[in-house]
């Protein structure tokens, strides 16, 4: 499918779940990382006509990320009249978290609580402004290998690009005129101290990824496999006990 094509659809099936929604949302909330994800996200809701709130919300970001992340948020605005820009650090938020936390201090689940931080930032502006939170993730992190904090980027209310390829995302990219230096910047969650990225986690490429989950017979099959074990609790519903 042409990159063209899919937008449209992408855009249509924004603005027709809002409007069948038994209230109607008067606004879309989407978080811009600075990644290529977010920027395709942003930009086809601000297409929609409908109210859309872009927030930039660094936590000891590192500074290449939230230049990137103001970087498309000024073009957003630039563009569109219906997008108001929230700039919103959560610096000091994150710090007296950590504070609190005392010596529960392990470094993979302080990212996992910045995501989880971000999402919860995304619901109060949602919920101040009747509106819904959209998600970023494609479907190599939603369906393939669960590559994101449950409830942090999994925790959102609609998924407009949960059924494309990290390649199909980029095409997108390309098409709407996403900033060359966002297209081109290596993918990542940005929630690590030291700006390692997404292969730097996941040990594959996202190329990698999306030919061993289209091919078993991938010499990467075997790998995927395992990252995609380890993360099936992300992609199953809650587990519930129930009582008859």
């Amino acid at each position: 499918m042409l990159p063209e094509s899919r937008i449209n659809i992408i855009q249509n099936w924004l603005s027709e779940y809002v409007s069948n929604m038994p209230n109607p949302a008067t606004s879309l909330v989407v978080g811009v990382s600075g990644g290529i994800d977010s920027a395709v996200v942003s930009t086809i809701c601000s297409m929609t006509g409908i109210k859309t709130f872009a927030l930039s919300m660094p936590i000891k970001q590192i500074q290449e990320q939230d230049d990137l992340s103001k970087k498309h948020c000024k073009w957003l605005l630039n563009k569109f009249k219906n997008v108001e820009i929230l700039n919103i650090n959560l610096d000091e938020v994150f710090t007296n978290f950590e504070k609190a936390l005392i010596k529960n201090n392990s470094e993979h689940a302080f990212a996992n609580s910045r995501a989880r931080i971000r999402m919860t930032t995304l619901y109060q502006v949602a919920g101040s402004n009747n509106g819904i939170v959209v998600g970023t993730g494609n479907k190599v992190e939603d369906f393939g290998v669960g590559f994101y904090t449950k409830y942090g980027d999994g925790g959102v209310d609609i998924s407009p690009i949960a059924d494309c390829t990290k390649s199909d995302v980029w095409e997108m990219g390309k098409e709407l005129n996403i900033d060359e230096k966002i297209i081109q910047a290596k993918p990542t969650d940005g929630l690590w101290v030291d700006g390692r990225n997404d292969e730097n986690q996941l040990g594959m490429s996202y190329e990698e990824l999306e030919e061993a989950m289209a091919n078993p017979n991938s010499k990467n099959y075997k790998k995927y496999l395992k990252i995609r074990e380890s993360n099936l609790h992300k992609m199953r519903e809650i587990p519930v006990c129930k009582f008859d």
